[in-house]
């Protein structure tokens, strides 16, 4: 079930939130917990029912890990085996056809018979979810309230299929809060309102501007250099909109039913250079990467050279978090390369005119993300060929290029969404038209089957 989708704004969401208050006031609070798992275990379900075991699977098994790290004050072998097990379970399901893929491509022939295994929706989201948590747990910086509220924290619905990445120990105290299970009509108001914006970004904007880039990445050796720049240009403000307008509506639909999901984007092609991108773009996977995965490498605690070394396989492994294909592999790696020029300037204290860096910097996301949008390395090296190609600029898409130079200049300059909201009078006539306005013009445009793009992932 697609947040974009006329039987989750029309039927799904008013049914799920009424009945969470009715609980929540007529009974008690364990019935509405109850009343969102059940309802976000039917979003999953939704989907394909056969993976509902398999998700209930991971939350039982983890639930049980945190347990004895508690039980056990924090036995390190109990960490051991639920990362093990989480690890496994995810490179199963999403990294098996590439790994003997690769095996096959090295040897030259087809040892290994593809498996083509379907990758569960939201399995990448959910894994680092529940591994961070098994990690607090070993800290002695989460504890297990009850089964109840730890599966409400794994599936509850505005996050479940692609983030934000929630942490367990801020989520679980608004879980159980009293206040959480009583209607506020400012979070209801400002919940629809973000909503509205994000379902906008999606159908609006990423979702127009989605056929341009198929069209130039399915034709990659017949483009022109303005049908190159249109593509990447494209891609870079189509993924953009389309991952910050889902983190928007997971977030106003958070807040409707009174949580504070954690904010995802921050303006992030406002960025001066590749560590400002990083604290801005996907955030929860950034600071989920710095605690989990960069500060246990090492960090920075052991010298400049082993700190350039965490840097670069930290985003390696976010390239592959992303997909199991060596195009994104490629993305990560740049990324690392990018961070660690940064990291060297920084300790030369070179200084870079702003615009020389922004501009700069919003190159280099430009050139990584060809290759995350395409299906080979090769594909990809094409497209950059071409954007350097004037000789063969051909007829330029004036129309198309007006657009994106609009969206950039937008990006480029203008607040935040969400900023723009809590700085201003709210509620207010103003933003009552506005909301009414993005909302109506969403749901008007929405098409018959427009998934998110980290869906995929």
């Amino acid at each position: 079930m697609l947040f974009n989708s006329y039987g989750f704004i029309l039927l799904y969401l008013p049914v799920t939130v009424v009945i969470f208050f009715l609980l929540g006031k007529w009974r008690n609070k364990q019935w509405a917990i109850g009343w969102l798992v059940l309802s976000s275990f039917a979003f999953y379900g939704y989907w394909d029912v056969w993976y509902v075991p398999l998700l209930f699977g991971s939350i039982c098994f983890n639930y049980m890990i945190g347990g004895a790290l508690e039980q056990h004050n924090g036995q390190k072998i109990w960490l051991a085996v639920g990362i093990t097990v989480n690890i496994c379970l995810l490179g199963y399901f999403k990294y098996t056809d590439f790994f003997l893929g690769t095996v096959n491509e090295l040897a030259g022939e087809n040892l290994f018979d593809l498996p083509h295994i379907v990758l569960p929706l939201g399995i990448s989201f959910f894994t680092f979810t529940q591994t961070a948590y098994l990690v607090d747990a070993y800290r002695g910086e989460a504890k297990n309230r009850s089964f109840l509220t730890y599966c409400e924290f794994v599936t509850i619905f505005p996050h479940l299929i692609a983030g934000p990445i929630i942490n367990h120990k801020k989520m679980i105290p608004q879980f159980v809060a009293v206040e959480t299970f009583a209607l506020n009509y400012r979070n209801m108001a400002l919940g629809i309102t973000i909503f509205a914006m994000g379902l906008a970004k999606k159908v609006l904007v990423a979702d127009r501007i989605a056929p341009w880039v198929n069209e130039v990445f399915i034709h990659i050796d017949t483009i022109t250099f303005w049908q190159a720049w249109v593509g990447a240009l494209g891609y870079t403000f189509q993924l953009y909109f389309d991952f910050s307008g889902y983190s928007e509506m997971a977030i106003g639909l958070g807040l409707m039913i009174n949580l504070r999901l954690p904010l995802n984007f921050n303006s992030p092609y406002q960025a001066n250079n590749i560590i400002d991108f990083w604290r801005r773009w996907h955030m929860t996977l950034g600071d989920w990467v710095k605690n989990y995965l960069y500060i246990p490498l090492g960090g920075n605690r052991h010298g400049e050279l082993k700190k350039m070394r965490n840097l670069f396989a930290s985003m390696v492994i976010i390239g592959l978090w992303h997909g199991a294909g060596w195009t994104f592999v490629l993305w990560g790696a740049l990324h690392g390369f990018y961070l660690m020029i940064n990291h060297g300037l920084r300790r030369l204290k070179t200084k870079i005119p702003t615009f020389v860096s922004r501009g700069g910097t919003f190159l280099a996301i430009v050139i990584a993300w060809v290759f995350f949008r395409a299906e080979s390395i090769g594909d990809g090296w094409q497209v950059l060929l071409a954007m350097t190609d004037w000789a063969g600029h051909g007829k330029m898409p004036g129309q198309k290029m007006l657009w994106l130079v609009i969206i950039g200049a937008v990006l480029m300059a203008a607040p935040h969404p969400i900023e723009l909201v809590m700085r201003t009078k709210f509620p207010s006539i103003k933003w009552e038209v506005a909301t009414i306005v993005l909302l109506v013009a969403g749901i008007l445009y929405i098409t018959v089957d427009s998934p998110f793009l980290y869906f995929q992932f």
